[in-house]
């Protein structure tokens, strides 16, 4: 490779979204002699800024898997060559996710999903099902709940794939079983009643923040895990991650993938390189090694099984590891995003206004219809 390649990439602004990638990239440099230069964006725009404006000025775009549907109409992002041996390299369909229409569109490099996490050092229970937080002492478990709205439409989601209503869109009038959307918007609501009013505007680095250094709370049963904060030291209070309640009676634990992936821009000048930096971060070995050491959280199975006992990560590659391996994918689209934006504009009143959940989920499907007829 040339010597003389300097690479652009864009990320997120948090240690297992920027000093992973960065710390990898210098131990890149030294073998290939290929530099990348990482930016950071916040994490609302990780989630909401389009992939091709990014693509127009970066050679390298961290991106959500939701957005596969729309990078692959507009071809924005570089085919890549299909992962080697991903279907026992992934984990929770990580890989798989960033796929669509028979084609390779990033590479897997971070595997989450929702998942709960807890202060090991407080006693107190843990719930074992979601229907615990409909009682009237369900503040024994001092629980909070990241409720920005997108994380709040994720949870739900969540909630419905645990009643066994993880193929989404319902039908082509009903974007969730009616029956499961109301069980779900129950026990949303539930949550958000057990937490402060401000956490509508929270979201999971905001909670795991404030679990990791204060008192207040115990548990968040449902967020986007973090490794980080299960790490010794990284915090004044360590985390860990346990997997999420079920509903009784059914007994489905479903979190909703999150994670992310490495693109390679259309528009790159040096296409061969990029795609080699992309696989060569994505392999076991660098997973497993400089990834993982800077702080990462590997979407490689290899990496979680080789972990699951070092005391470094154990809290959360082997306590969050089934739910992790249960996660599912969510529609992936071309309509998708747009569709999510609106419904999060229908999250601050559901709560605040303590809007009926039967009138939500009525507005949900209007949405997703008017959404569906455009596409």
């Amino acid at each position: 490779m040339n010597s003389t390649v300097v690479l652009t990439g864009v990320t997120w602004d948090h240690a297992r979204g920027y000093d992973c990638l960065a710390g990898a990239s210098k131990t890149y440099a030294d073998i290939s002699g290929v530099h990348v230069r990482w930016t950071k964006r916040s994490l609302q725009a990780f989630a909401d800024q389009p992939i091709a404006s990014l693509a127009e000025e970066y050679d390298l775009v961290i991106l959500d898997h939701p957005h596969v549907g729309q990078v692959a109409a507009n071809r924005c992002l570089l085919p890549l060559p299909a992962p080697e041996l991903a279907a026992t390299a992934s984990i929770g369909g990580s890989a798989e996710s960033y796929e669509w229409g028979g084609t390779t569109w990033a590479y897997a490099v971070d595997a989450a999903c929702q998942m709960a996490v807890h202060r090991p050092d407080i006693d107190g229970p843990v719930p074992a099902h979601w229907q615990d937080f409909l009682d009237e002492d369900a503040g024994r478990f001092r629980a909070v709940t990241p409720l920005l709205p997108v994380d709040a439409f994720d949870t739900f989601l969540t909630l419905v794939a645990g009643q066994g209503g993880s193929r989404v869109p319902f039908s082509p009038d009903t974007f969730v079983c009616r029956d499961q959307g109301l069980l779900a918007a129950n026990v949303l609501k539930a949550l958000y009643r057990l937490g402060p009013a401000e956490a509508v505007g929270w979201n999971p680095i905001a909670v795991l923040e404030l679990l990791s250094t204060t008192d207040a709370f115990a548990y968040s049963p449902c967020l986007f895990g973090y490794i980080n904060y299960a790490y010794p030291g990284f915090r004044s209070r360590t985390l860990a991650y346990v997997d999420l309640p079920v509903f009784s009676g059914v007994g489905t634990r479903r979190g909703i993938l999150g994670g992310a992936g490495l693109g390679v821009s259309a528009r790159t000048k040096h296409a061969d390189e990029a795609i080699a930096f992309a696989r060569w971060v994505a392999s076991e070995p660098v997973q497993s090694g400089p990834y993982l050491a800077h702080g990462g959280q590997p979407a490689h199975r290899g990496t979680w099984t080789a972990n699951a006992d070092d005391p470094r990560y154990r809290g959360f590659l082997s306590g969050g590891f089934e739910t992790m391996r249960t996660a599912w994918t969510r529609p992936r689209d071309p309509w998708f995003p747009g569709f999510v934006d609106d419904v999060c504009d229908m999250f601050p009143g559901f709560f605040h206004s303590d809007r009926d959940p039967d009138a939500f989920l009525e507005d949900l499907d209007k949405v997703y219809r008017h959404h569906l007829k455009r596409s």
